[in-house]
């Protein structure tokens, strides 16, 4: 009779498992679609430096111009923002407001469609002027407008993918958007590689459109995949259904995700005015310093995706606990997440520290360019390990609603940066100890992000 019985009891549901199975495995479990995607990412913007490589020196240059604008977009929509909305998504289902949950995927949407007519116009009217400061002049500026410029006409599309995947892992489903994602960076890597060198694909002989032609391919994938999720949301697969019937604009639903996005949304800005502020530092050692640099940097963008996919993973995990009201498996879920996510990033620091030619030769055989990239991979590599840590639980902290701490963390960060390189430079101090000074500020980030999630106190507030 129990046999039966046990026999006949349903499976737990998926909000079931994210609140009861043992962390570490299901956290592991979550990360692994989502790292796969994010290494599928990763592969593919590093096909397009080499791309830009074949392109020349100027637009190698340009693209350590543009690279910063093109990541605050992706860290925006699919990290800060993306995270509030997958935060307001799993407290609500977690507190069992399945209809809320509903509401807030529309408000999620009306926000992403502000933020990204917001970029467009942004980069359109003062692009010229941010990348003049940051030391593009003649060729190289010219070539940053133009992919930048075709880039951000696209805005929507970007934001709007991004956001419908936080929708998707707010309910815990990570695997239909990371499948989706990894089919999209295969399709950059091939499109952007006809539409930039101007390949011949099949049967198709595609035009040399140089920078813009990489823009135009990322434009072209995120636009299909955003058709994809909105047809999968529509039909009845997923946990949520997009349906516009009775669907009524409320201020509180948009202050649900604003009050975690938009405060996240900070941490971004933060993490590309540090970069940004280095650009201009290192801009003043000559375009090769420059392109070298930004080499070296691109990596440091690429570890944003690798700790993404493991705090991604805690947002639902957290948020589903939070709204049940499981404060001690919330904060367990975290740490346990930092501890992934620091091991992880700490690994490849080792590894570019002691192999920084591993990296670097990826993308060119310049001898001054190359000397460029190995200093700032051997001094600032040390710091990656905290990077992880910082970056991941300030991901954990969005999907308990309490997002302040962490983004201070970057503050200080910033304030690291922007005071040691101004002092350094007033000394007339080489490059390499500039670098150093980045994967200084890396363990200041991580450092007090952990001391201020441990110090604030979690709970329902939100």
């Amino acid at each position: 009779m129990n046999v039966a019985a046990s026999a006949a009891k349903p499976a737990p549901s998926r909000v079931e498992l994210m609140l009861t199975a043992p962390i570490f495995q299901t956290l592991l479990r979550l990360t692994l679609p989502t790292t796969a995607a994010m290494l599928a990412t990763a592969m593919a913007a590093v096909a397009e430096t080499v791309y830009v490589g074949r392109l020349g020196v100027e637009p190698l240059a340009a693209m350590a111009l543009t690279f910063p604008m093109a990541m605050l977009m992706q860290m925006m929509s699919a990290g800060a923002m993306g995270g509030g909305v997958s935060s307001a998504i799993s407290r609500a289902i977690g507190s069992g407001d399945i209809p809320r949950a509903h509401s807030l995927a529309w408000h999620a949407l009306a926000i992403a469609t502000l933020a990204a007519v917001i970029f467009m116009v942004f980069f359109w009217s003062l692009g010229p002027l941010i990348y003049h400061l940051l030391g593009g002049r003649d060729g190289s500026l010219q070539q940053a407008l133009l992919y930048s410029n075709t880039l951000f006409s696209g805005a929507l599309a970007v934001w709007w993918f991004n956001i419908l995947a936080s929708i998707l892992r707010g309910t815990g489903n990570m695997m239909t958007p990371s499948l989706l994602t990894i089919l999209a960076a295969l399709l950059q890597v091939l499109l952007g590689a006809g539409l930039s060198l101007g390949l011949q694909l099949g049967p198709v002989q595609l035009p040399r459109l140089g920078m813009p032609g990489l823009a135009l391919a990322q434009i072209a994938v995120f636009a299909g995949g955003t058709f994809v999720l909105l047809w999968y949301l529509r039909s009845g697969r997923a946990r949520l259904t997009l349906r516009l019937r009775g669907l009524q604009l409320q201020r509180r639903m948009f202050m649900d995700i604003l009050r975690v996005g938009a405060v996240a949304c900070l941490s971004p800005l933060q993490t590309v005015l540090t970069v940004l502020i280095f650009t201009g530092l290192v801009a003043r050692f000559g375009t090769n310093a420059l392109a070298g640099y930004g080499i070296g940097a691109r990596l440091e963008f690429l570890l944003v995706p690798i700790a993404f996919s493991i705090g991604v993973a805690s947002v639902p995990m957290v948020g589903m606990a939070v709204g049940a009201g499981n404060i001690k498996r919330a904060r367990r879920v975290a740490w346990t997440a930092g501890a992934m996510a620091t091991t992880t990033l700490g690994i490849i620091g080792l590894i570019v520290v002691l192999f920084p030619d591993l990296w670097a030769r990826l993308f060119t055989d310049d001898t001054a360019v190359l000397e460029s990239a190995r200093s700032y991979l051997v001094a600032a590599g040390a710091g990656f390990g905290f990077f992880g840590t910082g970056l991941c639980l300030y991901f954990a902290s969005q999907g308990a609603g309490h997002i302040v701490g962490p983004v201070l963390a970057g503050t200080l960060r910033l304030i690291v940066v922007a005071l040691g390189g101004w002092w350094l430079l007033s000394i007339a101090a080489p490059a390499w100890t500039l670098f150093a000074l980045a994967g200084f500020a890396m363990a200041i980030y991580g450092l007090a992000t952990a001391g201020f999630v441990y110090f604030t106190r979690w709970g329902r507030s939100l």
